[in-house]
């Protein structure tokens, strides 16, 4: 059923991670499952859910549905990033690196995830500090979310594009 829907909305999903938690009750051991899902459209637009049920189908659909609610803008300069950026959530912390075109996306898991929906098809990669799946999802967005083209700071600046100092 929620296929479809992302599928005519044009939408890319990949599950990031499942966790399955167990909770002591007297009759023994209760399991629940939480997946971090990502979601893009292939051209700058991304988002990540958590979502947290019972039955592993459940948990994605929950994650896909805030992942969705959660979608941002990232500006990129034809297939790669247009700068270098650091992203900081809790103690984890991912680089990307643009480069040069035919190189691929060198990522791992996590942030290979973000970076696909998103669009990007060139970038250099390296998750620094803690490598918990929910630190560097977050971590990745940040840094996608600080990215600017240098006409969208002379824009928010008020100059022209060729006044800026690189």
């Amino acid at each position: 059923m929620y296929r479809s829907e992302v599928e005519e909305q044009g939408l890319i999903d990949k599950v990031v991670y499942v966790n399955r938690v167990a909770k002591v009750v007297k009759g023994g051991r209760r399991f629940s499952f939480s997946a971090i899902v990502v979601v893009g459209d292939g051209q700058g637009r991304v988002g990540f859910g958590l979502g947290k049920a019972s039955e592993v189908p459940e948990a994605i659909r929950k994650g896909m549905e805030k992942a969705k609610k959660n979608l941002i803008q990232v500006d990129l300069a034809g297939t790669t990033v247009p700068h270098q950026m650091i992203g900081n959530a809790g103690s984890g912390s991912v680089l990307l690196k643009p480069a040069a075109k035919g190189t691929g996306v060198i990522a791992g898991g996590s942030v290979r995830a973000v970076v696909e929906a998103a669009g990007v098809k060139d970038i250099l990669t390296k998750v620094l500090g803690s490598n918990n799946p929910h630190n560097v999802v977050r971590a990745t967005m940040d840094a996608l979310r600080k990215m600017k083209l240098p006409k969208t700071v002379a824009k928010d600046r008020g100059i022209q594009p060729e006044r800026l100092r690189v």
